[in-house]
């Protein structure tokens, strides 16, 4: 909630002659709301601009081929695709699927990996107004079954990779009658040659007619939501959506000279949303890599003079296992871009790869608001002022809420509590009046009102709920404290996962933590259990577990204190590297269920004990939950 000197800056922003040197005397932190009015307001003309004239992604990308038909677009595998050469891969595509009579809006679903034929596919079937339903080429089984229908895909092109072959090939009586193009050769009964018909198509170019139904409302493609709580969603990205994602780069004045590193995938809104939309609309050029490698990852941002690169997750966690090289900071990126860096290992990962600018963000494919921190804040995912929230037409709110439930908690007038400094709030996004008609997700009106808040700060207003906690400091800067699911209670006080990882990590023999709650038969609520990685020459023994324990008890509060600790063999995340805990929660702290190394908080001894089937039952008395 704006406090009074707040509310008189709000006041003032429209009093003639209030200069900006008053205005940092009283409000100190006003020169980073400029920064970002300046860039926001850049990007919201640009956005309101291309919607008006109907500039939606294909015609950025028609337009990048006009004005520069041989630069380079695509960059994979150290083959060069010109915008021209994409262009007539593209205008293949349509003239085949303009034979299969779909209408504009009718979708078409895509499985295939990082490579170009998944980008000059999308864009081919964009040039006749068909959605694209962007698939996980990792899934199979019942999530995979799931997807296409869910997606109501009317034909499914898969790649060449023998994987995805299989893959589909499994549930192929399942998913339906659809026609299956498949990349890669013969694929027997059932499939079409994708290979014969690209090389028998012309490269002509479709008529723009033949889409001009599409509007900004019409579906773009279908982005997928990770699945961790259930089965993946479709998110719809409308051509209006599309839009706006290609132009969140120009919070940071992305332009057609700069060169894009992207190694995550396609189907994830990292890449295929803002790497690939903000490519398209500036005429710039993608790196594209098959997938992350650590070792290989400033090799080439040096060879192909990178100068905005993409990170995810723990991509940056892991960069910094590589071993140092004096070329570390030697290169040409101006910006790293990216969420999930945590604050634990900024300032190392800073000054060790020499970037001068890192604009961490937050945001999700289905919501209505996004954040950035473009002033380098450390830790920080974006920025939360009463100023730019007055004059924002989707405003942020954070809100109190139940830990436990999840639930929000409302006022004895039914609407929500607005938190203050330093406090955990639930993050909205207000859904503007015009959006209110508009579906998050493809399927019915109930898995799109179960992200709906209502009545939140009146009667009648609505606003998308992000289901993420985050706290703001003193300069407004907002940083993400836990995901809701994640956050746990026990012995009656809130435990922050993220915050404990960031604790843990801060120990030089642990390269990762991932905390999460399990749960005690007999004790309420739940307790905390870190899957520990230790470092590469880093091995289990008893000092180091006096290390973690003595660590954990002089920098945690008692109820914070990881009561379990497990070493996996493998690091568990998920395709876009970042922390995968539902299977983790489910495994709980049984030793007869784990094949990985347990120990328990010891306070007697003063370390982490072994906990084993033998000493399982000791371990429950003796700790008196």
């Amino acid at each position: 909630m704006a406090s009074k000197r707040d509310k008189i800056l709000i006041g003032a922003a429209g009093t003639v002659g209030a200069g900006i040197l008053s205005w940092r005397m009283f409000f100190p932190w006003i020169g980073y709301d400029l920064t970002m009015m300046k860039h926001g307001s850049k990007a919201g003309k640009l956005i309101l601009r291309d919607n008006e004239t109907g500039r939606y992604l294909i015609k950025m990308f028609e337009e990048a081929v006009e004005k520069h038909p041989k630069k380079a677009f695509v960059i994979f595998e150290d083959r060069v695709y010109s915008y021209e050469f994409m262009n007539e891969q593209a205008n293949k595509v349509a003239n085949i699927a303009a034979k299969w009579g779909l209408k504009v809006g009718e979708c078409v679903a895509i499985m295939i990996e990082n490579e170009p034929s998944f980008i000059w596919t999308f864009l081919g079937l964009q040039k006749l107004g068909i959605a694209v339903a962007f698939i996980n080429f990792h899934i199979r089984g019942q999530p995979l079954i799931h997807t296409i229908k869910a997606c109501e895909a009317k034909v499914l092109i898969i790649g060449s990779d023998d994987k995805i072959f299989h893959s589909v090939d499994e549930v192929r009586s399942e998913i339906g009658h659809i026609p299956i193009y498949a990349e890669g050769g013969d694929r027997g009964a059932g499939y079409e040659s994708w290979d014969k018909l690209m090389f028998a198509a012309l490269p002509v170019p479709v008529c723009p007619s033949v889409r001009q139904e599409m509007g900004f409302s019409t579906p773009c493609c279908y982005i997928f939501t990770s699945g961790t709580t259930g089965l993946p969603k479709p998110a719809i990205i409308t051509q209006a959506k599309g839009v706006g994602i290609s132009k969140f780069f120009q919070l940071f004045d992305f332009m057609p000279s700069d060169i894009l590193y992207t190694c995550t995938p396609l189907y994830h809104s990292a890449a295929g949303g803002l790497g690939l939309m903000n490519t398209l609309d500036q005429g710039s050029t993608m790196i594209l890599k098959r997938k992350f490698s650590a070792h290989q990852y400033f090799a080439d941002i040096r060879k192909y003079n990178v100068t905005v690169m993409q990170y995810i997750g723990e991509l940056c966690r892991y960069l910094l296992t590589v071993p140092p090289n004096p070329l570390d900071g030697k290169h040409k990126v101006r910006v790293a871009v990216g969420n999930g860096l945590r604050a634990d290992i900024w300032e190392n990962f800073k000054e060790r790869y020499n970037i001068p600018n890192i604009c961490e963000f937050f945001g999700a494919t289905e919501g209505t608001i996004a954040l950035m921190n473009l002033s380098n804040r450390v830790g920080s995912c974006g920025r939360y002022s009463p100023l730019i929230n007055r004059m924002d037409p989707t405003p942020k709110l954070l809100v109190k809420v139940e830990i436990d439930t999840g639930d929000v908690i409302r006022d004895k007038n039914g609407h929500c509590i607005p938190v203050k400094v330093g406090e955990p709030g639930l993050l909205l996004g207000a859904i503007p009046f015009y959006y209110q008609d508009m579906q998050f997700y493809k399927g019915g009106k109930e898995i799109n009102e179960k992200k709906i808040l209502r009545n939140v700060l009146k009667e009648g207003d609505a606003y998308f709920n992000f289901g993420d906690m985050l706290t703001m400091d003193s300069d407004y800067f907002v940083y993400f404290k836990d995901r809701i699911g994640d956050t746990f209670r026990w012995k009656g006080e809130n435990v922050a996962t993220y915050e404990v990882s960031n604790v843990l990590t801060k120990l030089n023999v642990i390269h990762d933590a991932n905390v999460y709650g399990v749960e005690i038969p007999g004790s309420e609520g739940r307790a905390g259990m870190a899957a520990i990685h230790l470092e590469d020459n880093v091995t289990i023994t008893p000092q180091i577990l006096k290390d973690i324990f003595h660590h954990a008890k002089e920098n945690l509060p008692s109820y914070a204190r990881p009561l379990f600790l497990r070493f996996p063999k493998e690091q568990a995340v998920t395709t876009t590297l970042k922390q995968q805990k539902t299977q983790l929660r489910k495994e709980g702290f049984q030793p007869q269920d784990i094949d990985d190394p347990l120990y328990y908080y010891d306070e007697q001894n003063k370390t982490y004990s072994p906990l084993t089937v033998d000493t399982y039952g000791q371990f429950l008395t003796k700790s008196k939950l």
